[in-house]
């Protein structure tokens, strides 16, 4: 099967993480709450699927690249 690796495009922190692997997700699903310059910016999942990986937690600091979820359909 073919995988989507979802990665950071912004400095942040994770404010909410709202998927689990196993989880199956449609197009659009919200995976998480990234805070960066005092705005929340969800980040959704570009395909539908099932989460194979989840790579962020909730209060964690990420960076741009950094995957935050492998999500295979």
């Amino acid at each position: 099967m073919a995988q989507e690796t979802i990665e950071a495009p912004l400095t942040g922190k994770i404010t909410s993480v709202n998927v689990k692997a196993g989880d199956k997700v449609k197009e659009g699903d919200i995976i998480c709450l990234l805070e960066a310059m005092k705005m929340e910016n969800p980040i959704a999942s570009p395909v539908s699927g099932t989460v194979t990986k989840v790579g962020v937690n909730k209060d964690q600091v990420i960076k741009p690249g950094e995957t935050i979820a492998v999500i295979e359909y």
